[in-house]
């Protein structure tokens, strides 16, 4: 698995060197009992990842910590830690999404490639007034 596991302090360092953004709730306060972090990668995804409070020297398991790198940072454990050593980010593809533009919801998306047909690029290029309409034009359309 991991040869040397981070700790909480060590996943919020690197989410805070990378430029990941602290999520807010709905009153612009902090939430309960996680920080909560997520970036905007290539393709329009948003990574989102959790830490639980405080962001202290605890050090994960080896099995959550192959998770945490894997599956919410999505990076290999050499990018993890040049960039918490050495403050090196990780090499990733810049995001194709404008800095305050709306993603689709997943369920728009989905709808959008499995009732429509579109690829995930083109899903990727729409905004949600253009994918709800075209939605919408698709569905109002009578059945044969």
């Amino acid at each position: 698995m991991s040869s040397r596991p981070g700790s909480r302090r060590d996943h919020q360092r690197f989410c805070l060197i990378e430029g990941w953004s602290e999520v807010r709730n709905a009153r612009g306060g902090r939430t309960g009992h996680h920080l909560t972090f997520e970036l905007a990668v290539a393709d329009g995804i948003i990574l989102r990842t959790r830490i639980s409070r405080p962001a202290n020297a605890e050090v994960y398991g080896p099995r959550l910590w192959s998770h945490i790198l894997d599956d919410q940072l999505c990076v290999d454990e050499v990018a993890f830690w040049a960039c918490v050593d050495r403050r090196i980010p990780p090499p990733r593809t810049p995001s194709d999404v404008e800095p305050g533009r709306a993603t689709l919801p997943v369920w728009l998306a989905h709808q959008l490639v499995h009732e429509l047909g579109l690829t995930s690029e083109q899903v990727a290029g729409l905004d949600v007034e253009e994918a709800t309409r075209l939605l919408d034009e698709h569905r109002s359309r009578p059945t044969a």
